[in-house]
């Protein structure tokens, strides 16, 4: 007999209608239920009262509500805090929430590592071992949620204050290479019986996987943040290996199509801060050429992002100085520009820093130890690309 338990977690509002129906029960038991697990935090079926306790007894043999398992929980002394989840198989991602005045962020991943592989970020460091489920992904906004309501004595449901008020899809793994997870978690955190967040307050990270930037356009347009990094394609190239088969042009034409549904007029593009890499007064001119084209520019605005160095990088941050200047001409270009403030660096919760722990099914720390070696013996630029100027 199969005593496998449905996550319902795992069910988007439709879906959630159709379990219902398959338990013989009306579409309105589903947003009873839908409210219990997404507004109430409840995991236990004795607890939603309005369900009918013959609907109650039937979902305590064959559903369950669970999120990932919390492995540590860290405090930044800026009030960041930091969530190691357990997903299953040796493998844990991290949820950091981000407190500001006016809002409070939370970052959820939705992979266990990352197969993009930026050369300027450490999950992709330790390569890729599978992707995150609904229930895991919409997990973290679950557990967030409650646990920060529980820490501040403030009462779960709608009359409680939303601790959690912006939804940023950045933490690891590449959202657009989980596509369908990611859509379903998306669908729950806009439904206005679940978390009810604006398309506006919900923004997706891509590093440009092109083909799938316009199916989100069609099934759940949220806002959108490309990881840039680089103002033309041999400096992206070293970056975002993904630029190789979606280069520039591609992309902003992408950008371009997806701002036809999108809940913003702009595209945010993400530029990380790399000293004497990408931050010259040549790069940001051309930075601006590249978004002002007539044939290929796209309404945006920049997040400048001062880089959170790791060993295995070989690249380093930018001094504020520099960022500040690289910013000037970008305004002064008429083009919107922030500076990301960093925050959690004490617990490796900034941006770029979440490694979690992550079996290394696709052996990468195995082959970086390797080049290591055979550049201590051959020389430093042993398997690197390097620029010899006429």
């Amino acid at each position: 007999m199969d005593t496998t338990l449905t996550n319902l977690l795992d069910l988007d509002p439709a879906q959630l209608i159709a379990y219902c129906a398959e338990l013989g029960e009306k579409p309105f038991r589903a947003k009873q239920l839908q409210r219990w697990i997404h507004q109430f935090g409840a995991a236990d079926f004795d607890s939603m009262t309005d369900l009918a306790k013959s609907l109650r007894d039937k979902l305590k043999t064959r559903a369950e509500v669970r999120a990932p398992a919390v492995i540590s929980d860290h405090t930044s002394s800026d009030g960041t805090r930091k969530w190691l989840v357990d997903v299953g198989n040796g493998n844990a991602v991290e949820t950091v929430y981000i407190p500001e005045d006016n809002r409070g962020t939370l970052c959820i991943s939705t992979q266990a590592g990352c197969a993009v592989n930026c050369r300027f970020c450490s999950t992709g460091k330790q390569g890729f071992n599978r992707n995150l489920t609904v229930g895991e992904i919409i997990g973290q906004l679950w557990m967030a949620e409650f646990e920060l309501r529980r820490t501040k004595g403030i009462e779960p449901g709608p009359k409680g204050e939303r601790q959690i008020t912006n939804v940023v899809m950045m933490g690891m793994g590449e959202p657009l290479l989980n596509f369908e997870p990611t859509v379903t978690a998306l669908k729950l955190m806009l439904d206005d019986n679940a978390y009810g967040l604006s398309r506006r307050r919900v923004t997706l990270s891509t590093s440009g996987v092109v083909p799938m930037m316009d199916k989100l356009s069609q099934e759940v347009p949220v806002a959108l943040a490309v990881s840039l990094h680089a103002s033309n394609d041999a400096l992206r190239d070293g970056l975002v290996p993904l630029n190789k088969k979606y280069p520039l042009k591609e992309l902003l034409a992408a950008c371009k199509r997806y701002l036809e549904f999108a809940p913003r007029d702009f595209i945010t593009f993400e530029y990380c801060m790399l000293d004497g890499f990408n931050d010259s007064d040549e790069h940001a001119r051309e930075l601006v050429a590249l978004v002002q084209d007539r044939q290929h520019g796209v309404n945006c605005k920049f997040n400048l992002i001062p880089f959170n160095p790791f060993p295995e990088s070989g690249l380093f941050r930018s001094k504020n100085p520099r960022i500040k200047a690289f910013a000037q001409i970008l305004m002064d270009a008429g083009i919107v520009t922030t500076i990301r403030k960093t925050r959690g660096d004490d617990i490796d919760a900034a941006c770029g820093q979440l490694a979690g722990e992550v079996q290394d099914r696709t052996r990468v720390q195995e082959r970086m130890e390797k080049m290591a070696e055979y550049q201590q013996k051959f020389g430093a630029n042993f398997g690197k690309i390097v620029e010899i100027r006429s």
